[in-house]
């Protein structure tokens, strides 16, 4: 592990304290660790240098609208190299919350969440990606499970 001093102004360490405070880190170093690792994560996918990621896509649709179930149904079939798994909840009388765990390279795996985020009636939609560390990276294994 490496030691690095960083300057910040007063403005944005007062809000990277409040950020410590409110998600509760240990201390400033881990916030930081989190906040470099995910800012190098959007700078990957803006400039397509990530290769493999693992996917969250959530969303909520109402199960009433004509056809939505079915073409969710057909796109994910469609899609089935990509999904490792999918959940599927009942909210209400209407709605439904479906979270799918996809894998596969980020540029598909974004695309395809952007598919049906965009089918009329889907609701809430959200893609949260999580890098897929290549193979003989150790990166994040202390971290407790």
């Amino acid at each position: 592990m490496q030691r690095v001093t960083v300057t910040l102004d007063d403005d944005l360490m007062e809000e990277l304290d409040h950020l410590i405070e409110e998600r509760g880190y240990q201390n400033r170093s881990e916030a930081i660790r989190d906040l470099a690792r995910a800012g190098l994560g959007q700078t990957k996918r803006e400039t397509g240098n990530q290769s493999n990621c693992f996917g969250v896509l959530s969303y909520v649709y109402d199960h009433a609208a004509r056809d939505l179930a079915r073409r969710l149904t057909s796109t994910f079939h469609s899609h089935h190299d990509l999904t490792i798994a999918s959940m599927h909840v009942h909210l209400d009388h209407d709605n439904c919350l479906e979270i799918g765990i996809l894998k596969g390279p980020t540029s598909e795996v974004q695309h395809f969440a952007d598919h049906v985020i965009a089918e009329r009636s889907v609701r809430h939609g959200s893609l949260q990606i999580v890098p897929q560390a290549p193979k003989g990276d150790t990166e994040g294994e202390s971290h407790e499970h």
